[in-house]
């Protein structure tokens, strides 16, 4: 229903620093979609959901039973849910599809909503310079990569797993980092308006609520995350808005 909202959040990290602040920011996020459940043509979630998830063939990880429930219930009452992988959560496979219903994309897309083109993705891997990146990216995409962890028991593979997450969020919040980060996506945005353009260019990844015009047609829009900013983005009427959510 095109007189419906849209929404998109990303980089909720659920399963950080520990299992009580991790629980206490699903009760949150479950609630703020309790909020717009009522106006919500589709969610779209833009990676990094979980810190870490793997799916063996008949294990999944421990937890989030809050969110998935919530999610469930959503697709269940006619709110379709869209979920763009991260870094961090790659490795999502059947499961979301199959027993919940919700649509996932591994790759960057373009999609339109009320008259407007929407370039939507995670955020990674736009730095085509970063080769150290480029590197990791492909061996954990790799299948071999993918069959070797599965080979490792669930509470040693995790322990590992959790071990490199917690290695690579130390610059999600350095002012020269995001700053970086920034530049570089504003760069790939215009570079690509160029080729293909649209009227907003989504993403997560960068952790900080960002709104940027690429040119007078064009809007770059960054949803922040939920550890910190508890922000999303919303689009009525053709409007793309960044909002805060605040519990009442």
């Amino acid at each position: 229903m095109e007189n419906k909202k849209i929404y998109f959040a990303s980089d909720f990290h659920l399963g950080i620093p520990n299992k009580t602040e991790s629980q206490e920011r699903e009760k949150l996020i479950v609630l703020w979609l309790d909020t717009i459940k009522n106006d919500a043509d589709s969610i779209y979630l833009l990676g990094d959901i979980f810190d870490f998830w793997f799916e063996y063939k008949k294990v999944i990880p421990k937890g989030f039973v809050r969110f998935l429930g919530k999610i469930s219930e959503l697709i269940d009452n006619g709110i379709k849910i869209y979920f763009f992988t991260g870094n961090h959560d790659m490795w999502m496979e059947e499961y979301f599809n199959e027993e919940i219903g919700v649509i996932v994309h591994k790759k960057n897309q373009i999609i339109s909503h009320q008259n407007k083109q929407l370039f939507i993705g995670h955020g990674d891997g736009i730095d085509k310079t970063d080769y150290s990146y480029k590197l990791l990216n492909i061996i954990f995409k790799s299948k071999i990569c993918k069959w070797l962890f599965s080979r490792l028991h669930p509470n040693f593979a995790f322990k590992i797993a959790q071990a490199w997450s917690r290695k690579s969020r130390g610059k999600i919040y350095n002012d020269t980092d995001i700053n970086n980060g920034i530049e570089k996506l504003i760069e790939y945005c215009k570079k690509r308006q160029s080729i293909k353009a649209v009227d907003y260019y989504i993403f997560g990844h960068q952790h900080h609520p960002i709104k940027r015009n690429i040119n007078q047609r064009c809007l770059y829009v960054n949803t922040g995350d939920w550890i910190l900013h508890k922000t999303y983005a919303v689009l009525e009427d053709g409007l793309l808005e960044l909002k805060t959510f605040k519990a009442e």
